[in-house]
């Protein structure tokens, strides 16, 4: 029986048919960047089966001294295995290509260079850009292939009325990361398809199961690769990227309340850990790195309904309106928000959201939707 015949429960196969036609020619190749993972298996996958020339590709993000601490990562060694296994399952080429210079400096010295900065950063929105569909469309193309794919919970479409290139959320809500691939810019969006665009997460298995692929039942992770058990401090510590540096902790008022060892191990909004003690929780209200100072409040302080966001990148059309009505989503898992945003010289723009939200926190990416569509996105400032 081949891989795909066997319907999908429930049964919709209509819907991974009618993820974005790249070309007429059924035979185009394409490059899918396999992370060892359901999802990048299940879309080489549902490619092949469309009877695509499919490629494999793992690019080797992690340093020598990740291997041991995020093994079971898509940095790590067994993904690669699981990579390299799917891909002889399915009878496609695979290559595995050595990036990690690359990750270490557009990735991992940002991720330390932003908490100096007194900002929270987001290094998979960086590195979505920068290597997964940046050097990913380079190495297609010395491979002859004109398009890529990975495992993506989204879609991409083109605009009929000017032709530009859309990015939307995946129809599955509760998958959708389009918020991680806003600053994706239209040459990039024209090299790209995301087979699971319109499938859930359950499908995706379906798929997976049906061609006998090891990863169908394969757990996922949803923390930050190269950072093991969510400790961020201890890694930019083992990893020499940050000595630890002693400064006061302050109230709103300026009063000192308490020593830390150096802002890049705080993060708007955080309450445990602050060494302190007082009547009421105090939370960290801001991080001003100038001075090296934590400054704490009450929780209403976190509070706030306007702020700036920086390189803002716009995608249904070049020059953005005067002002825009959307939904705003401050962080990943943030349900989104109604805000008039007005964008402003230099690529930035002013956010008011119409109900202050809590915690907003500079280095974070501020995504811009309208419905389903991406309108665009910034990084959040002071």
């Amino acid at each position: 029986m081949d891989a795909l015949s066997v319907s999908l429960h429930p049964p919709r196969l209509d819907l991974f048919l009618n993820f974005v036609t790249v070309t007429e020619n059924k035979k185009a190749r394409i490059v899918v960047g396999m992370s060892g993972g359901v999802d990048s298996s299940a879309a080489a996958a549902l490619l092949l089966e469309q009877g695509y020339d499919v490629i494999g590709i793992t690019l080797k993000l992690w340093p020598q001294d990740c291997v041991s601490r995020a093994e079971d990562k898509c940095c790590g060694p067994q993904a690669v295995m699981d990579a390299r296994s799917v891909s002889h399952k399915l009878g496609i080429p695979y290559y595995l290509v050595d990036e990690a210079a690359d990750f270490q400096k557009q990735v991992i010295n940002y991720f330390a260079e932003e908490y100096k900065a007194g900002r929270t950063p987001n290094p998979c929105v960086m590195c979505n850009e920068k290597l997964k569909f940046g050097t990913l469309i380079s190495r297609a193309k010395q491979l002859g292939a004109e398009y890529i794919s990975t495992g993506h919970f989204a879609r991409v479409e083109r605009s009929v009325e000017n032709g530009r290139m859309l990015l939307k959320r995946g129809r599955d809500l509760r998958k959708d990361q389009s918020y991680f691939l806003f600053s994706l810019r239209q040459d990039q969006l024209a090299k790209i398809v995301f087979p699971l665009g319109e499938l859930t997460k359950t499908d995706t298995r379906c798929v997976a199961r049906q061609s006998n692929l090891k990863t169908a039942d394969k757990e996922e992770s949803m923390e930050i690769c190269f950072v093991p058990d969510k400790d961020y401090g201890k890694f930019l510590q083992q990893a020499n990227l940050v000595q630890k540096h002693k400064g006061e902790i302050i109230n709103l008022q300026g009063q000192v309340l308490g020593k830390h060892e150096g802002i890049e191990f705080y993060t708007i909004g955080q309450r445990k850990g602050l060494g302190i003690s007082s009547p009421k929780p105090l939370y960290v209200i801001e991080l001003d790195a100038a001075n090296n100072r934590v400054i704490v409040g009450d929780e209403s302080a976190l509070d706030r309904d306007e702020f700036k966001v920086e390189r803002c990148n716009w995608i249904p059309f070049e020059t953005p309106p005067e002002t825009l009505e959307v939904t705003a989503k401050i962080r990943y898992n943030h349900p989104g928000t109604p805000a008039t945003i007005t964008p402003g010289p230099n690529g930035s723009a002013q956010v008011k959201l119409h109900c202050p939200q809590r915690a907003i926190t500079p280095g974070q990416a501020c995504v811009f939707y309208q419905e389903d569509l991406v309108v665009g996105g910034g990084w959040i400032g002071r």
